[in-house]
Formats: structure tokens, sequence, C-alpha cells
């Protein structure tokens, strides 16, 4: 006996679906359907007709409605009353050769616009890992042209033999371009050669890698190169952190270890009375941690002057020849800071520029974190394709 049950046809939320019957069974709930009888044209000669020839059953995955959802699908065969042709209507339900409903597939490739695994996913809605990615594998992007503020980073994917991947962002717009297999300076020319608006590139934002300053100016005729402002100053940190590990070694255990528990005070920003009377008591038994302390605060002041450049090349000049002073004198050197000295030398126009120019590696670095997150709770990818395509479908979550 077939009927239409106008309440569960709304619980299936599928407009002209009969609703024959329900059945719970245990942890799983079966929905009879069939489609209304409709006039169809024929594949083979194209002539209409609603002659029915025969019935066959399918069952289909549907998303999870509490438990694990069947329907089963009474398709019927048509016959054409003018070539003969026997053939299938027309199912909206599911694609051909699927056992999933259409929205069962949406709604897996949604659901891997998380942080979750594909593993994670197969277990909502009761299918395999191997089959989530065979719905995924069609799921393809692709990059047509460059944007206006390009930004560049690489991060460790481990994939595809390839320890570092290549991250390329939309600083302006907060959006991901591409992931790269590696970071190799003549693959990443090769790919930017490609690309026919390369001339439309303004802003070439990237870390104080060599490699990335040498595709800029090769690639990017027309950018201006803007070293993220983050690494610069972690330079500088990096080389009072270095002096002050070289001064905790020179003390007992027990003020080592006051040494060591101190150390976030030296990045500090508010610093309480408590706080300043603690370093305090580490300047008086380190004086040159005190002046390293010293010049990283002074060049973090540097990089807060904002559109003005002149006024900033006469800051960092003054600093420079202050820190040269301090790291190349014949007594008691803070040798730590000959490293970031010749970095701000050789990128002393990138950092200029990095002060006038509004943009940043910072979306490129909140990526790259997302990503670590994403290759943790998936247990890493061997395939880089497979890596790359979940990495960009993740950052279309939003959109």
């Amino acid at each position: 006996m077939f009927y239409k049950d106008n309440n569960s046809a709304k619980l299936l939320n599928m407009e002209d679906v009969i609703v024959q019957k329900v059945e719970n069974m245990g942890n799983e709930l079966h929905v009879y359907i069939m489609l209304p009888r409709k006039m169809h044209k024929c594949p083979c000669c194209g002539s209409e007709t609603n002659r029915i020839h025969d019935y066959r059953d399918q069952k289909i995955k549907d998303v999870p409605l509490g438990r694990t959802t069947y329907l089963h699908l009474r398709k019927r065969r048509y016959a054409c009353g003018h070539c003969g042709k026997r053939f299938a209507e027309k199912n909206p339900i599911a694609a051909r050769y699927y056992r999933l409903t259409r929205r069962c597939v949406a709604s897996i490739i949604q659901d891997l616009q998380g942080l979750v695994s594909a593993s994670d996913v197969a277990k909502r809605h009761n299918v395999s890992a191997a089959s989530v990615f065979r719905y995924f594998k069609p799921i393809q992007y692709s990059c047509s042209e460059l944007p206006e503020v390009l930004s560049i980073d690489e991060f460790k994917g481990n994939t595809s033999g390839e320890k570092y991947q290549t991250i390329l962002t939309d600083a302006k717009n907060k959006t991901i371009i591409d992931i790269l297999p590696n970071r190799k300076e003549q693959d990443l020319k090769a790919y930017f050669s490609k690309f026919k608006n390369r001339e439309d590139v303004q802003y070439f934002v990237c870390d104080m890698n060599p490699h990335f300053c040498s595709i800029a100016k090769c690639c990017f005729p027309n950018a201006k190169i803007v070293v993220d402002r983050y690494h610069v100053s972690r330079q500088i940190i990096w080389a009072m952190e270095s002096v002050r590990k070289t001064e905790q070694k020179k003390y007992f255990k027990l003020f080592r270890t006051y040494f060591k528990r101190s150390r976030t005070l030296l990045n500090k920003k508010d610093l309480s009375q408590e706080d300043m009377r603690q370093l305090a008591v580490i300047f008086e038994n380190a004086p040159r941690l005190a002046e390293a302390y010293r010049l990283k605060n002074q060049f973090l002041k540097i990089m807060h002057t904002k559109n003005n450049r002149e006024l900033a090349r006469e800051k960092l000049s003054d600093w420079l020849l202050a820190a040269e002073a301090a790291a190349f004198r014949a007594e008691n050197p803070l040798s730590e800071f000959r490293a970031c000295i010749t970095a701000c030398y050789n990128w002393s126009a990138e950092i200029l520029n990095s002060l006038e120019i509004p943009f940043s590696n910072g979306f490129t670095e909140g990526c790259n974190n997302k990503t670590k997150v994403l290759k943790r709770v998936c247990f890493g990818f061997r395939d880089f394709t497979r890596f790359r395509s979940r990495i960009l479908h993740c950052s279309h979550s939003s959109v």
C-alpha cells in the first residue's frame, strides 16, 4: 500500500517525495520512498513517455537523522513507446553510481572544511575513510591570477618527500591563494612565470629569506618588497635571548634558575614595581644583558615609527651605530648581535618599507598555525595533492 506521508516528507526535507513507510530498526532509520510519476524524454529518440516497464529498488544512505538513515528508493524504469528503449527515471536524490544522497555527500564535503580528520567525518556519516577521500577527490582549487598584495611564507608540511611547503596568500583580502609543493627557488620562479598579471603585484610581503627576495626581484618588477615586522623584531629578541643564556651560565645553580624564570620579564610590555625590582637585580649582576635589553627596546620603538620614512631611517641608522659599537668593541662585546646587525643592513630598505606599508605576514602565519592543527589531527599527509586541497578547502569555510 502506497501513501504520501506529508510529515515524514517534511522530516526528510525533500520536495516531491512520496514516503511509503518508515521503520525504526535499533540504531538505524529506514525510510521507503518513491518519486512522483512524470513524463520522461527517451534518451535515444527524444520521445516523451510515462509508460512504466518495471521497478528497481535502491538503498541509499542519507544524512543521519538522529541515527544512521537509509532511504529505500523504488525506482521506475520507463519504456519508450516509439523506439522501445528502456531507461531509469531521473533521480535527484543521488548521483549515478552513488550509494549516498547528494546532500549526504555535500555534508561530508562541508564537514571537511573544519579542522577534522577524514576518519572523524567517516564515523559521523557511518562510511569508510576511503569513501570520504573518494567523495572529496573531485574538489579542486586553482589560481588564475595573482593579487595586488602577495604574501609568501614556508611551513613544515613533510609531505610527498618534501620537508617544507610554500603558502601564498592575499595579505590585503585575507585569503589563501595557493599551496606549493616545496620552497625551491627555481620551482617557485617557474610557478610565478606562468601568470600573465605579474606586473599587477604591487607589494611582495615575506620574511628575511634571501630566496624570496631573489624571487621578488626576478618575477615582480613593479612590486615593493616588504619584510614582515615580526620577523625583524624576532631577530633582535633572539639576540637578546642569546645574551641572557650566556650570562646565565656564569652563575651558580640557584641564581641561574632565577635567571631562567625571569626571562619572560625581558619581553613583557607593562612592568609592575616588582617586575622592575627583579630586572634591576638581574641587570646588576649581568650588565651585558642590561645593555642588550636596552638595545632591544630601542629597536622595538623604531618598529612603531609609522608613515615617516626619513625619521625611521635616521633612528635605524643611529641604532645600528650604537649596536655595532656594542657588538664589536674589544672588551665584553655583545657578539650575539652581530648577525642581526648584518641582517638589518642587508634588509634596511625592506624594513623601512614595512614601516610605511600596512601589510604583514600576520594572516599567513595564522594560516600556518591552522595548517599545523590540521596536520596534527589528521596524523600527517603523505599525498601533497590531498594536503593542498584540504588546506584550501578549510580556508573556504567562511565563503
